[in-house]
């Protein structure tokens, strides 16, 4: 029976063996579903973790406005796909690069700042820059005036030749003239510019020099006011004091990096014209004969334009060419003057004056800063005497035999000055001379600006001031400058970390080159005076607008070169800035040790307070990177000057940095 039992089954028991047929594979998927469902959970939950952790993507606009910029900014001329490098780094030709963009950018801000409607104070500087530079806008005032206030100047000038009014008046008096209401140099160029310190100087020669500086000083300095004088430069320098080295050692200093006390001393310097001809030791004879026909062509209209007889303009313009031709051989190219170690020479003003007798040095330097008070005893610097001396010469030739073409060669070099506040035909006229010297000479080509951006440029020249001021209020805020100096202490302490690394520099040297970095002065936005929203009524008091526009350019000149001269008179500011603060350029003092970034630079698509760190450290910090490096370029030159020092002088003795050195902190040499 049990053998029956175990072969026969009720079908009770056989209904399990049919549900476990279906329920395995159910079971078996179910299980997948668990272990699917599981790992795209973790997956989901990691993501959201590493997502989380990381950083966030910025929806602020500044970054969408960013992303627009970068999406429109390729070189869609280079394919993307087999080219990307050239697509996201070249530019387009023809296409301005990141920098004019921003600078025009930046003018176009200026332009709506000026022509927004407000009110200002009667009298203020902001009244009279938007006065100026809607007077500049009016082209229909400016062509109703025609050549009339053109004809008025030169009558004040004595008049032209060319015309039926000429009075010969005093070759002098008119150069005076020109020198100091019209900021026109024909024959040479006066400016006030830090002293260019002589770089050797042992105790004797220190002596001399110090005696030297005294007389630029328009007061007579008591005895224990000289002694405490030498005192100080001792201390300031004490190897030049002792051995005649130190910073002031030929081959390691040049005049552009003297110290701060020193470069802040201004002087009256002399030196080369600026001509509107390119240089002839520069081009190639047939592109130069070019060239001088292109300019002869230039002077005839001018002439006919004012209404002189076409065949005596042709002659006066011939004549002029000439005079400035026979300048150009006086010249001596800078590379001369280095090698003949003379880049300046120290002369008082009666020393001038009997070596280059034609011009009333005197008077005409006296006229032009007369905020100073000058004597026959003052010093002045002069860059190029050969030229001088030969300059005086032409031009007393010139005024024994044709002293009215001396004229005419002076009105012709004015007229092409005004040609911007002139009307319409003066202005095509010096625009067509320029298009086609850019094309004989190979230069790019200068963008055509519209006439609101010209007027921008003129009033922005003008009225500095009182347009760096709105500028930074309406474009660099607290904020902006506060986040712009954070960046630059990173990358500073970022350096200074790296330097303490380098193994191949002893102690001594990575402490300097450490205090070189921190002691070093950053200037971020705009000068102090322009981050404080102050009316700046009281440094225009001397610009008068009207009765028509050149008066109003004339006046502007003046102001201007006033200011350029007061603010070299005042004592030692710490830095006087090179650029305008709506610029887009940074640079590093070496005389001051400061380093410039000018609020127009820290802009869009280079700086902005709410793009992620790496765009900001990618894009302005590697231009404030670049700029820091800077601090090392006199190391550089002291490399360069001791494995090739210049002319026949020998090497000085001294350290030798590693070469290793080069590489690290000269980007010059990378």
């Amino acid at each position: 029976m049990g053998t029956l039992w175990s072969q026969e089954r009720p079908p009770e028991e056989e209904q399990p063996t049919e549900q476990s047929r279906w329920w395995a594979p159910a079971r078996q998927l179910l299980t997948a579903v668990l272990l699917l469902g599981l790992l795209l959970g973790s997956s989901v939950i990691l993501f959201y973790i590493f997502r989380s952790c990381g950083p966030r993507p910025c929806e602020m606009p500044a970054c969408r406005d960013l992303l627009e910029y970068y999406r429109a900014s390729g070189n869609t001329s280079a394919p993307r796909c087999t080219d990307f490098f050239s697509f996201a780094c070249a530019e387009a030709k023809g296409a301005n690069s990141s920098f004019q963009a921003l600078a025009e950018e930046n003018k176009s801000r200026l332009q709506r700042i000026l022509e927004a409607p407000r009110s200002w104070p009667l009298g203020s500087g902001e009244e009279k820059a938007f006065q100026f530079y809607h007077s500049c806008l009016d082209t229909d005032a400016i062509e109703a005036a025609g050549a009339g206030p053109l004809r008025q100047v030169i009558e004040e000038l004595g008049g032209w030749p060319i015309s039926s009014n000429w009075t010969s008046l005093d070759f002098n008096r008119t150069l005076r003239l020109l020198m100091s209401q019209y900021d026109h140099f024909p024959f040479f160029r006066a400016y006030l510019g830090p002293h260019p310190t002589p770089p050797h100087m042992p105790i004797i020669q220190f002596l001399v020099w110090t005696l030297s500086f005294l007389a630029l000083c328009p007061q007579p300095i008591p005895f224990l006011g000289l002694l405490l004088l030498l005192l100080t430069l001792s201390i300031l320098f004490p190897e030049a004091i002792l051995h005649g080295t130190g910073p002031m050692s030929p081959h390691l200093s040049s005049p552009s990096s003297t110290h701060p006390l020193l470069s802040s001393l201004s002087c009256v310097q002399i030196d080369q014209p600026e001509f509107d001809v390119p240089l002839k030791q520069n081009q190639e004879q047939k592109i130069y004969a070019q060239i001088v026909r292109t300019y002869l062509t230039y002077l005839n209209q001018l002439g006919t334009l004012l209404g002189g007889d076409p065949s005596q303009v042709e002659q006066h313009a011939f004549l002029s060419i000439s005079t400035t031709s026979r300048l150009f051989q006086f010249l001596r190219p800078l590379e001369q003057q280095q090698a003949q170690e003379k880049l300046f020479q120290m002369v008082t003003i009666n020393q001038l004056q009997e070596m280059a007798p034609a011009i009333d040095w005197l008077s005409c330097l006296q006229a032009t800063f007369t905020q100073m008070s000058l004597s026959p005893s003052q010093t002045i610097v002069v860059h190029d005497l050969d030229y001088l001396k030969n300059m005086s010469q032409l031009v007393e030739e010139q005024l024994s035999s044709h002293s009215n073409f001396l004229q005419s060669h002076m009105i012709f070099g004015l007229v092409g000055t005004l040609s911007p506040a002139l009307n319409s035909p003066f202005r095509e006229a010096r625009k067509l001379l320029n298009q086609k010297l850019q094309e004989l000479t190979g230069r790019p080509r200068v963008p055509a600006y519209t006439r609101e951006m010209k007027c921008v440029e003129e009033t922005g020249a003008f009225f500095e001031p009182t347009l760096a001021v709105l500028f930074v209020h309406e474009a660099f805020s607290p904020s902006t400058q506060s986040a712009a100096m954070d960046l630059f202490t990173d990358i500073k302490d970022a350096l200074v970390t790296r330097l303490r690394k380098l193994p191949w520099m002893d102690e001594e040297t990575q402490k300097k080159a450490q205090d070189r970095v921190t002691q070093l002065q950053v200037e971020m936005g705009a000068p102090g005076w322009a981050m404080t929203s102050v009316l700046t009524s009281h440094k225009y008091s001397e610009v008068h607008l009207g009765p028509n526009f050149l008066q109003s350019f004339l006046s502007g000149v003046r102001s201007r070169q006033a200011r350029i001269i007061q603010s070299f008179l005042e004592p030692f500011p710490h830095h006087r800035w090179q650029v305008s603060p709506w610029g887009v350029k940074a640079y590093y003092s070496a005389s001051d040790h400061v380093v410039v970034f000018p609020a127009g630079l820290l802009q869009p698509p280079f700086f902005h307070p709410a793009y992620p760190r790496a765009v900001n450290f990618g894009a302005a910090g590697s231009i404030m990177a670049r700029e820091l490096l800077h601090i090392f370029d006199q190391l550089c030159i002291q490399q360069e000057t001791i494995m090739a020092p210049w002319g026949d002088h020998p090497a000085q003795p001294g350290p030798q940095p590693p070469a290793a050195l080069l590489p690290e902190l000269c980007p010059g040499d990378v």
